[in-house]
């Protein structure tokens, strides 16, 4: 038998909006690291970009199971003597940019070579409900009905 890899004329890169409201972040993440893997689809292959572009809206309003918002820290060194820098989710979250939080777990998700920066390229991550994709006609899929874990209301 022979071994079938898709080409590129093969690949058909589609749009995919996810609502992050009141999802929990590392379950979304997860399914946005197949989306973007296209590990979802009959054609993957480990070494070709065959994923879709995901868009993920309201970032802001992604939930945290337990005590993650206070507790679980991101540490930084600036590379001063005595520069390291510590910030917890809960101020990412609450900062200007809240849509760092999911695509540091989304990236720590994808592997680390040339082919993963080339799939995080296909991530966009807005904080409102607003995107400037809506020429793509992206489909709307709702990771919070998947598996009733996903969503969490408190």
């Amino acid at each position: 038998m022979k071994t079938y890899f898709a080409k590129l004329l093969d690949i058909k890169k589609k749009f995919i909006v996810i609502d992050a409201d009141g999802v929990v972040l590392g379950r979304l993440a997860s399914i946005i690291s197949i989306r973007l893997n296209g590990k979802h689809l009959p054609i993957y292959a480990p070494h070709q970009d065959c994923g879709d572009n995901v868009i993920v809206i309201n970032a802001e309003k992604v939930k945290l199971t337990g005590h993650k918002l206070s507790d679980k820290t991101f540490y930084w060194h600036t590379g001063y003597p005595g520069g390291i820098k510590k910030r917890t989710i809960g101020q990412l979250l609450n900062s200007n940019h809240p849509e760092r939080v999911i695509i540091k777990a989304v990236e720590r998700m994808i592997s680390h070579n040339p082919l993963g920066r080339v799939r995080m390229k296909n991530l966009h991550v807005y904080s409102g409900l607003n995107h400037p994709h809506n020429g793509q006609q992206p489909e709307m899929i709702d990771v919070g009905a998947m598996n009733l874990k996903n969503k969490r209301s408190i």
